[in-house]
């Protein structure tokens, strides 16, 4: 029987019309934006890809969840039913809401770093590395190589490289670690998983070394479907069941709810051990809001209750992430470079592969952001020397080998139609990259500069 093709797990009851621009208008944007997509006016765009963060499709289950909403100051009842769907679906037993994820990196970090403290890590994130830094300590990068390898194809990137640990444990000693920070679905590496295997073992490094293991489980979902379709021994598990089991292996979590769980806003910081919840409701009553709402709304929490179930469904994590695949396959048909294998959640463009030309101090990725805009109104991001930031010590620009267009699809909001755009774009970029320009600063933020840096051409 001929294989069928599939088709999305929902239907469409309601449309957001978008704005169509002229060449001439996306110029005019991309120059008041100082060429950076963060910058650009949501009207300007056609199709955005900029992130997957809060930019999802709610259900109508978490619409109707929006009106059950107890925005009580304290005890609001749509906070015990976070709690509960936490501990049912992801493991932890304490849950502290936060405005994001960031609220929660914030606020494990002030908890957990010392001055000269080290924080391993499977490759760094923007936000985490600086709630890190600022809290005194210092990350140490100890994913597998080929995650630095946009070409490589090993199935698991996000694995962690045990050799990398232990040395960095013999080096400072245990002591000076206070936990290791294992992303899943690792973001920088181009949305690269990390196997059950490999956790099963940092687990029982960590016991071995008396070291915290803290999960960044932003996309956590998409990893366990890569464990599902790539891991020997879980080809007939649910995606609930190997999320759940990730999570088990783990003591505590940060979780921005903006992706996985598909709403607007949220986050939170879960947990197993009481007196370290006891700790975390105390300072999030400082930077967040009392402990039973956080940052967010009632209303909010519920809708994240009920996104919680959806992500875990099958049929929908097949669905998102085959959209994902089906942009990527697109693209390396036609020859363009990206980060392989496809990612969860985005299709990673090698900006060094399309501008050859290019030296990093000229920002390649983000040029080719730039282009991508004033080709089509396609919105994507840098991921690459922008994004990484200057040395905090010696105050010269990181060099990461990656450097990356990130396109990232939003769940539930474009039609394959949208993908066939996109990449259309991209060849007719990659067509014409030649002429693209390097750029150069006008404006730089001390931290995360990424968001609100300004650049010009260089001539």
């Amino acid at each position: 029987m001929a294989r069928r093709s599939w088709a999305e797990p929902y239907k469409i009851k309601m449309v957001e019309l978008i704005k169509m621009t002229s060449p001439e208008e996306r110029l005019r944007a991309i120059t008041e934006a100082g060429y950076n997509t963060f910058l650009l006016r949501s009207e300007d765009v056609y199709i955005d890809l900029l992130t997957d963060s809060g930019v999802g499709a709610m259900s109508d289950r978490q619409w109707a969840g929006l009106m059950m909403g107890d925005e009580a100051y304290a005890g609001s009842r749509n906070f015990y039913h976070l709690r509960d769907t936490v501990e049912e679906y992801y493991s932890y037993k304490y849950t502290v809401p936060t405005h994001q994820g960031r609220g929660a990196e914030n606020i494990i970090s002030q908890m957990l770093i010392s001055e000269g403290d080290y924080i391993p890590g499977n490759m760094y994130f923007t936000t985490t590395r600086l709630h890190q830094e600022l809290a005194g300590g210092t990350f140490v990068d100890v994913i597998v190589d080929e995650a630095h390898d946009p070409e490589s194809v090993h199935p698991f990137k996000g694995n962690v490289d045990f050799n990398k640990l232990n040395a960095l444990l013999n080096e400072v000693g245990a002591e000076k670690i206070p936990y290791v920070c294992i992303a899943t679905c690792v973001n920088m590496a181009g949305g690269q998983p990390i196997s059950m295997a490999n956790l099963r073992q940092l687990r029982e490094w960590c016991d071995n070394n008396g070291i915290m293991l803290v999960h960044d489980m932003t996309r956590v979902a998409e990893n366990a479907f890569f464990i599902q379709q790539r891991e020997k021994g879980f080809e007939d598990a649910s995606i609930q069941q190997i999320v759940y089991e990730i999570c088990s292996l783990t003591d505590a979590a940060t979780m921005s709810s903006k992706k996985d769980a598909m709403v607007n806003i949220g986050g939170f910081l879960a947990m197993n051990d009481a007196k370290l919840y006891e700790r975390a409701c105390a300072l999030v009553v400082v930077y967040e809001g009392l402990h039973t709402y956080g940052g967010m709304a009632g209303r909010d929490m519920e809708a994240l209750a009920i996104g919680i179930t959806e992500s875990v469904d099958d049929n929908h994590i097949r669905a998102r992430v085959g959209q994902v695949e089906y942009l990527g396959e697109l693209l390396k048909k036609a020859g363009v470079p990206i980060v392989n294998p496809i990612g969860g959640h985005a299709v990673f463009l090698d900006a060094r592969r399309i501008l050859p030309h290019l030296p990093q101090e000229q920002f390649p990725a983000q040029a080719l952001a730039a282009a991508l805009y004033l080709e089509s109104g396609v919105r994507a991001m840098e991921r690459g020397v922008v994004s990484a930031g200057r040395n905090k010590d010696t105050g010269e620009n990181y060099m990461p080998r990656l450097e990356l267009v990130r396109l990232t699809i939003p769940r539930r909001v474009y039609t394959q139609a949208h993908m066939d755009v996109t990449a259309e774009s991209v060849i007719d970029v990659m067509e014409r990259a030649d002429q693209i320009k390097g750029l150069r600063f006008t404006y730089e933020p001390e931290v995360l500069r990424f968001f609100q840096a300004r650049f010009e051409p260089v001539n």
